[in-house]
């Protein structure tokens, strides 16, 4: 790289992932938000049997048996949520909504956990109390006065309990809609639409014991060190067998580099690190399906050169639609798969020959593969690559989605899905006593659409920040500022919550780590991890007001004051969270003698099919998939376009910011910056440090990011890098996966142009 200038809040961070850079940063974060007497007992429940799921990642937790079984950002997220800070009736008091919305997304969550239920008041342009039963009685009587129970959508975030989820559906459909956006249909969706397409069932097939048997993973598309960070430790273990861990990834990250373990003493004494990827390969953003294909389209060629290579007779007994992808790789050119892919076929030929080599393999993916126009056929060709040489159904061989947030899994496991099965649908009746409606419902972008249209008038929020993590904020706020009704369950102030319409309430919820007591004793939770393993979850600390209630008992009370013919014993459900699981295990397979299971600790894994070699599609097959050509886009782009990927920096976790510093990456109080390979820049006539304004291509609405400050970075060709969710801005709110709905946020054409003002000068630190 050339000499840089220096630009405020950039440096070089040259320490590995993890180590003492993430006890500090660990350390730093108890400082500021809890009191230090009562953090060290708090953080050490964590993920322990007797303790509370991480409310962060759902990787899942080993054996329970070392030191601590948390990881810098799952302190963070512990931290954040078990602060000492407070939103109380007198803070919002003082502040006008219009005020707070001039605050960043950081500033808003930092000023604390709610501790009222609270409505808003239009006459003053405030939030003022009111009791929970009142609250509950015009939320009732709102959502009764809808001409149809579908003008009204019900969302949920990842980190609600599997029974509060169960019972949010339950209210939903007894009310008489299936509309269901959830924070899944805007990352994940991919693999729930396209692994049921190809193996039958819509989660990954490995456990962490495949990890101790692997000896090749692939890695695409995903930051583990940030957005799943307990992987670290099995990465590190791997990396220390010397199995070879070959990434693809457009940006150079340093927790796919080299980590620290900070449970490893020697390590930590010597100020050594682990390197994680054998090799590194920066595909150009879009270009997944083309090295995906490349190294298919390799093995083919190794194949036929030596044999051996395919395992035959599993494709032969276990699969159909081989013959037609042989004949898609054949006639896909290696120079379109290298122009697309951003790769040479030496480096793609180099990682199917490490892969021939292997016995059992594992691909880990994330929404570097998801969010993409062609996310779900994506999703597809990983499962291809690893049918080509049988790695299902055998130790240490699988696909693995890294799933973000701790219960996104166990969420639609338990009947959060706008597309309901006929048999569920069928045992609700039996159970409950009603005709639940048929209909497909609303994913994400579907309800939005509705709500900018005016044909959904009200949104139900379990949780989560709908409004910023969807794309094209312009359109969103607004839409959400037309409502009639909002209603959001949380534990902190967001954004979407003071997009209010013309009834909005907020009512706070017990966090996961909080002690949760109703009529029959205090009570656990149940969560399912990325691996399918449910477990049981019991917070440990006071709650953080006395007029805080459980998520459980907040959905019970809203769908009591809706469903005043509703036969469904509400107050029972939540005096004793065992009875919600009986309904479960009655209404859902694989949750048989479900509330046994979830007292022995680990809990126990859901029913895997294709574990076993078992596929539950309707030919009874693996089903081997197509992608036609290489380019994920429905348009060809003129060669000035670039592809932006939007990104979480460390201190975030999805729309939740923890602070502005993003120290792996270099930039440091401020997230205000795009990230750009060194030669773009000069192509672009940019030095390091100018400001641009970024502009969407091919949108029928002018998308537009200015005065963001380019940077140099470790970027494929022909990508560019911006925050999530700033960057939200320059994302179509039509620009998704036709296939499953999720928006294309890694994958954004866009134009940059150096802007008329220029200096470097950092965003304030708040």
């Amino acid at each position: 790289m050339t000499q840089r200038r220096e630009v405020p809040g950039i440096r070089p961070y040259d320490g590995p992932a993890g180590g003492w850079g993430a006890l500090k940063a660990t350390a730093q974060a108890v400082r500021q938000q809890m009191e230090l007497t009562e953090a060290p007992v708090v953080l050490l429940r964590t993920n322990q049997p007797a303790g509370f799921d991480c409310p962060g990642c759902a990787w899942p937790d080993k054996e329970h048996s070392s030191t601590f079984q948390f990881c810098e950002n799952g302190a963070k997220a512990v931290t954040w949520e078990a602060t000492s800070k407070r939103v109380t009736p007198e803070f919002l008091a003082q502040h006008t909504v219009s005020s707070l919305l001039e605050l960043s997304d950081y500033e808003l969550e930092d000023f604390g956990r709610l501790t009222h239920p609270m409505v808003y008041d239009a006459a003053t342009d405030k939030f003022v109390p009111i009791e929970w039963e009142a609250a509950f009685a015009r939320i009732g009587a709102a959502l009764g006065a809808f001409a149809s129970p579908d003008e009204v959508e019900f969302y949920t975030s990842g980190r609600a309990s599997n029974e509060a989820a169960y019972l949010f559906q339950l209210f939903a459909r007894e009310f008489g809609t299936n509309n269901f956006p959830d924070c899944s249909n805007m990352c994940h969706e991919a693999t729930s639409v396209g692994l049921p397409q190809s193996i039958g069932i819509g989660k990954g097939t490995v456990s962490l014991e495949d990890f101790d048997q692997t000896d090749f993973v692939l890695s695409i598309g995903h930051n583990p060190g940030t957005n799943h960070p307990r992987m670290m430790g099995t990465l590190h273990e791997i990396a220390r067998r010397k199995v070879p861990i070959v990434v693809l990834n457009p940006m150079r990250e340093r927790a796919l580099e080299r980590f620290a373990d900070p449970q490893n003493v020697v390590e930590m004494a010597t100020y050594s690190s682990t390197n994680i990827a054998s090799t590194y390969y920066q595909v150009r953003a879009g270009g997944d399906a083309a090295a995906l294909k490349g190294i298919m389209k390799a093995l083919m060629e190794l194949e036929a050169e030596r044999g051996n290579v395919l395992d035959r007779d599993f494709i032969a007994e276990h699969t159909q639609g081989f013959e037609a992808l042989a004949a898609d790789l054949d006639s896909t050119g290696w120079a379109d798969i290298e122009k697309e892919s951003g790769l040479a076929r030496v480096d793609l030929e180099h990682v199917a020959q490490v892969y021939a080599k292997s016995k059992a393999a594992i691909v880990t993916y994330g929404m570097g593969i998801t969010q993409h126009n062609t996310g779900t056929a994506n999703v597809r060709l990983i499962v291809d690559l690893l049918l080509m040489r049988g790695n299902f159904g055998r130790p240490g061989a699988g696909i693995c989605p890294l799933r973000g947030h701790s219960n996104v899994q166990g969420n639609r496991t338990v009947g959060i899905t706008e597309k309901p099965s006929e048999d569920f649908l069928k045992r609700l009746e039996q159970v409950f006593g009603f005709t639940p409606p048929q209909g497909h419902g609303h994913d994400a972008v579907n309800a939005m659409q509705a709500m900018v249209e005016g044909k959904s008038k009200a949104l139900i929020c379990l949780g989560g920040n709908f409004a910023v993590a969807l794309p094209d904020p312009a359109l969103c706020f607004a839409a959400m500022k037309n409502l009639h009704l909002s209603v959001h369950l949380g534990t902190k102030l967001n954004r979407s919550h003071l997009l209010v319409g013309r009834e909005t309430f907020l009512l706070p919820v017990l966090g996961r780590t909080e002690i949760d007591v109703q009529a029959n004793g205090p009570q656990s939770i149940t969560v399912e991890d990325s691996m399918s393993m449910v477990h049981a979850s019991a917070g440990r600390l006071k709650p953080a007001s006395a007029h805080l209630r459980s998520e459980v008992a907040i959905v019970a009370g809203m769908a009591r004051a809706t469903l005043v013919d509703s036969t469904t014993d509400w107050p029972g459900l939540v005096d004793d969270y065992d009875r919600i699981r009986d309904l479960i295990e009655l209404t859902i397979p694989g949750f048989d003698d479900y509330n046994q299971r979830i007292r022995v600790p680990g809990g126990f894994r859901m029913p895997l099919p294709a574990t076993e070699r078992k596929w539950n599609t309707p030919s009874g097959k693996a089903m081997f998939s197509v992608f036609p050509g290489v380019r994920e886009r429905y348009e060809p782009w003129p060669d000035d376009v670039l592809r932006l990927v939007t990104i979480r920096s460390h201190d975030q976790y999805n729309t939740t910011i923890y602070g502005l510093d993003d120290r792996y990456r270099g930039v440091f109080g401020r997230r205000d910056v795009l990230f750009m390979h060194p030669q773009d820049l000069a192509a672009h006539g940019l030095e390091h440090g100018d400001l641009v304004d970024i502009e969407t291509v091919s949108s029928t609405r002018n998308l537009r990011l200015d005065n963001i400050t380019a940077i140099e970075y470790q970027i494929a060709r022909g990508s560019v890098a911006a925050y999530y969710p700033e960057a939200n801005v320059l994302v179509p709110l039509d620009y998704i996966d036709k296939a499953c709905g999720t928006p294309s946020y890694k994958s954004i054409p866009v134009r940059i142009h150096k802007a008329a003002r220029q200096g470097a000068g950092a965003a304030p630190r708040r």
